[in-house]
């Protein structure tokens, strides 16, 4: 019996390492989810294997499910003390989580255990310098102050080599600056200083005087435009643009927060939308995502690309505009859009929305946090977040979350889909992500939704991605990246 029992275990043990080869083949070609899979049937023959923890865990990172790798990680380090890709495992979840200094202590853990590996030496001195360096820059930030209030703008002087667009009268966005923008931005041009400060100023008061639930009235007749993740990836925000006509009062659009980040042309999207957010305030819409925040912008490429194209003053603005984002739309009081999901609690009413004071940096927790963080799972309840932060809700959530608010469906975005678009939870869940190909690597559609006012019928759009310049996603975040490989 004891014998059939050995055998029994040699060969789980056995089936064990050839699924981590197999899932090893997968990860090689970027199929993270596939490799995941394999992971975890290794993992359930024999659980004892630090690797197969820490292999999932960088399979975790590659999709972004940073809480799903850092406890992979956590695991692997309480399986093997000396298992030094798992310290490096969780510096990396704690690094794309904006942990830094969590990041750095297993950093420091590698330097200890391997004292003449250059690499560990390297990752740690660079990570201690980002945590001394956001440290002196929270030292001397000056609290009562904004950057708007500071910015002398009538004194900003246009050079005379300047061809770009210009704002009427240095002061007004027109439809003729926007299409001018607009193709400046293709050509790879830039606009100027001021007015790009003119446009974030501007655009921080309007926000300003938003409620943190904007209302929105669709009429029965007209068509209703909501957009996903756009990423940085302007060239694919052109082409939506292309495929489903330019904003204007009969056309007016959502978009539904991450704006920047990761795509290599973040300001150019962030200007274009903001731009047409002035130009059209009451039929464009922006609401904040959970990249629309200053830990974000340091990990993930935004706050660089505003350094090198303007400058640091400018890249603290876009924080305080940020801040006054709205944190959700409700479409014709039937249908709630967020960039995130729904809440670790039953009973939340659009009310409790509308009294959140936004201005400030996403909490890691309570609803501001899991409007901009949560994703929607597929069986009832609620689960840790794969993120690391927020929550996954099933569809019972959605359901009484619905009733309570008299509700029909919700609408989010936060998640890449294959087809750019999923509807869960009983067709009341939806979720829309408008940047095909994601970083170059991803190979999904992208998708925008059409509604029309009198049925609110989701209509789905769907299309690839377009060539942009030879400029690759995360060229901004290189050096912080260099830290997770």
């Amino acid at each position: 019996m004891n014998g059939d029992l050995e055998v029994s275990n040699e060969k789980a043990v056995e089936d064990a390492e050839k699924m981590k080869e197999t899932a090893n083949e997968y990860f090689k070609k970027m199929m993270y989810d596939d490799a995941i899979n394999l992971y975890s049937k290794a993992i359930e023959l024999n659980p004892n294997v630090a690797v197969y923890y820490g292999n999932r865990s960088l399979a975790y990172l590659k999709t972004e499910c940073f809480g799903y790798a850092l406890n992979d990680a956590t695991k692997a380090i309480d399986l093997d003390k000396n298992y030094i890709k798992g310290y490096y495992r969780r510096a990396a979840a704690y690094m794309s989580l904006g942990k830094f200094k969590q990041a750095l202590r297993n950093f420091e853990a590698v330097t200890k255990a391997k004292p003449n590996d250059k690499d560990a030496k390297l990752k740690f001195s660079e990570c201690s310098k980002i945590v001394k360096k956001l440290a002196f820059e929270k030292a001397i930030s000056v609290s009562d102050k904004s950057i708007s209030d500071i910015i002398d703008f009538e004194s900003i002087c246009i050079e005379d080599e300047y061809k770009g667009p210009s704002l009427l009268n240095d002061k007004e966005v027109t439809l003729e600056f926007m299409k001018e923008l607009m193709d400046s931005y293709k050509n790879l041009g830039k606009l100027h200083r001021k007015y790009a400060y003119k446009i974030l100023i501007d655009a921080k008061e309007y926000f300003k005087k938003q409620p943190s639930l904007v209302d929105i009235t669709v009429p029965d007749d007209e068509r209703f435009t909501v957009c996903g993740d756009i990423h940085g990836q302007y060239f694919d925000l052109h082409n939506i643009f292309e495929l489903n006509g330019l904003p204007s009062p009969e056309n007016p659009y959502l978009f539904n927060g991450d704006f920047v980040d990761r795509g290599s042309f973040s300001v150019e999207c962030i200007f274009t939308l903001l731009g047409f957010k002035l130009l059209y305030p009451n039929h464009f819409f922006m609401s904040r995502g959970n990249h629309e925040s200053e830990t974000m912008n340091q990990m993930y490429g935004f706050q660089e690309e505003v350094k090198v194209k303007y400058s640091s003053e400018m890249a603290n603005l876009f924080t305080e505009v940020y801040n006054w984002l709205p944190l959700a739309h409700c479409i014709n009081k039937k249908i709630l859009v967020m960039h995130g999901g729904l809440f670790s609690k039953d009973g939340v009413t659009l009310d409790d929305i509308r009294k959140i004071d936004r201005n400030r940096q996403p909490p890691e927790e309570g609803i501001m946090c899991e409007l901009l963080w949560s994703d929607p799972q597929p069986y009832n309840g609620r689960a840790a977040s794969k993120r690391g932060v927020g929550i996954q809700f099933g569809p019972d959530v959605t359901k009484e979350f619905l009733q309570t608010n008299n509700l029909e469906y919700i609408i989010r975005s936060h998640e890449v889909k294959h087809m750019g678009y999923e509807v869960a939870h009983d067709e009341k869940c939806i979720t829309v992500f408008s940047a095909p190909n994601y970083c170059d690597t991803m190979g999904n559609k992208g998708a925008y939704i059409n509604l029309d006012g009198k049925t609110l019928t989701p209509k789905f759009q769907t299309y690839d991605a377009v060539p942009h310049p030879d400029i690759k996603p995360m060229a901004y975040a290189q050096n912080l990246f260099s830290l997770l490989s």
